[in-house]
């Protein structure tokens, strides 16, 4: 069984305070591709995720999906609608096979109320979600379809630079899961996809997507930009 202690809002808690909130919950299984969230429903519960990714998901008024987010194992989802008592406002997906530990609104109100370090978490949480969505507002607003190609890319890019400046993203990114966190068509991402590696920014190797220097590919973009 996975212990809770991989959750990320939990790490400050000790093993006595990590059995507290066992009794809180519930677990469940999720198969790849299964809805864990719906969208609009009137669910509050907050889903853990001790192993396997989830995706957020929204759509467009055309009925394009749009990927918010990937959260792996050791995030949690649906804590909005916990805390204000509002209807979900995305979609999650499981990716993979996925373990949850389902908490309902009203244990995750007396776990944060309980142990002040949740609490804390959960405020970081909130506003690394503000922080994502400000940026995500802005690139859609200020950058065009290409370049907004080029900074997903280069946000998993920084995410996983090493110590020489190159980067490995593993798997080879998919289009068109790139296409819908940016907002754009499959095709547009091929499209950049192959400028990127005309110019050495990037390579698909063995082991995924290579970047051989982050600091080129922001480079790059800036003078797109400009």
């Amino acid at each position: 069984m996975v212990e809770l202690s991989v959750v990320g809002i939990l790490a400050g808690l000790d093993q006595v305070a990590l059995a507290d909130v066992e009794r809180h919950i519930n677990r469940k299984t999720f198969s790849a591709g299964a809805q864990i969230i719906e969208p609009e429903s009137d669910s509050s519960d907050v889903y853990l995720i001790l192993s396997g990714k989830v995706r957020i998901v929204n759509y467009s008024l055309s009925g394009r999906e749009i990927t918010l987010e990937e959260i792996g194992a050791g995030g949690c989802v649906g804590q909005l609608s916990a805390i204000d008592g509002e209807p979900r406002s995305a979609c999650v997906l499981a990716v993979t096979n996925t373990d949850v530990a389902i908490v309902s609104p009203a244990n995750f109100e007396k776990i944060v109320k309980n142990h002040p370090s949740v609490a804390w978490s959960v405020i970081r949480e909130l506003a690394r979600i503000v922080r994502t969505s400000t940026r995500r507002i802005v690139d859609v607003s200020t950058l065009g379809a290409n370049e907004r190609v080029v900074a997903e890319i280069l946000r998993c890019s920084q995410i996983e630079i090493a110590e020489d400046g190159s980067a490995m993203l593993s798997p080879v990114p998919v289009h068109s899961e790139i296409a819908s966190r940016v907002s754009t068509s499959r095709e547009t991402v091929a499209r950049v996809m192959g400028t990127l590696a005309r110019n050495g920014l990037i390579a698909k190797v063995e082991l995924g997507l290579y970047v051989p220097n982050v600091q080129r590919l922001e480079e790059f973009l800036s003078e797109s930009i400009h």
